[in-house]
């Protein structure tokens, strides 16, 4: 288990949050990216290629190493892909597939207003310290009309304690999911790996859904997907998790 705390001095918290990707960027990138992550593969790739199909000038919110900034290019669409970490940008821009990018973050974006007909933005926001600025700023470089395609790690998923229990002090054994403080907007600083520290913003989906609502962007689809097979497939116990989502993905609309 990481480190838990209130959300308190943020301009300190966001300065961390950005020192841990910097030093652990490379982590990210070998193992979620350029085919390496059977839930990217086989559910967040095929779901993005198909929610952004007819996007013509894309924005790509923290996007990393450009996976989606390059799948996004390679349907025709002129994307700019922009990330906080030097290190993500730097892989990024030497990966290519026609995308541009920048350093930037999500709470205040370098482009006019309306700049975009679409926003994406993957598992980027459990990251991020201010959302409200955040869902601001992508209200206002999106074009009347534009879409905000929003995935997330699913906020239960995503609570802190919540995790997958095998309790063998019944009989028979008993495998569930223990759910943590849901209601409670917290941050984690866990070890994802051995040596590997990354932090984690936990938020109600309440929290999202009406920060959204005050930005004008109306929810015009949402999926809980099972996960995908290549994840069920892992381990022996993986399959018995196929009934709890692990993905979040919501469809925006900006009000015309």
């Amino acid at each position: 288990m990481g480190q838990t705390e209130n959300l308190t001095v943020r301009p300190y918290a966001a300065r961390m949050t950005e020192e841990l990707w910097e030093t652990h960027a490379d982590w990210w990138i070998a193992g979620f990216t350029d085919g390496a992550d059977a839930e990217y593969v086989e559910q967040i790739m095929p779901l993005a290629a198909a929610e952004l199909d007819g996007a013509r000038r894309v924005l790509d919110i923290g996007c990393g190493d450009g996976q989606i900034s390059r799948l996004a290019a390679s349907q025709g669409a002129d994307v700019v892909g922009i990330d906080p970490t030097w290190n993500c940008v730097r892989v990024a821009a030497d990966r290519g597939g026609g995308a541009g990018y920048a350093r930037a973050g999500a709470a205040a974006l370098p482009f006019a207003d309306g700049s975009f007909d679409t926003a994406v933005a993957c598992l980027v926001f459990e990251h991020i310290d201010d959302v409200d600025e955040a869902i601001a700023e992508v209200a206002r470089v999106l074009s009347p009309g534009g879409t905000f395609c929003f995935f997330l790690n699913h906020p239960i998923l995503q609570a802190p304690g919540s995790v997958w229990v095998d309790d063998h002090m019944v009989d028979p054994p008993e495998q569930y999911w223990r759910l943590g403080p849901y209601l409670d907007e917290t941050e984690t600083i866990e070890e994802v790996e051995l040596g590997v520290w990354i932090r984690f913003i936990h938020r109600p989906m309440s929290r999202y859904v009406n920060v959204l609502a005050a930005s004008r962007l109306t929810i015009t689809r949402m999926l809980e997907p099972a996960p995908p097979p290549g994840f069920l497939g892992q381990g022996p116990g993986y399959a018995a998790s196929a009934a709890f989502p692990r993905l979040l993905y919501v469809r925006l609309t900006k009000s015309v």
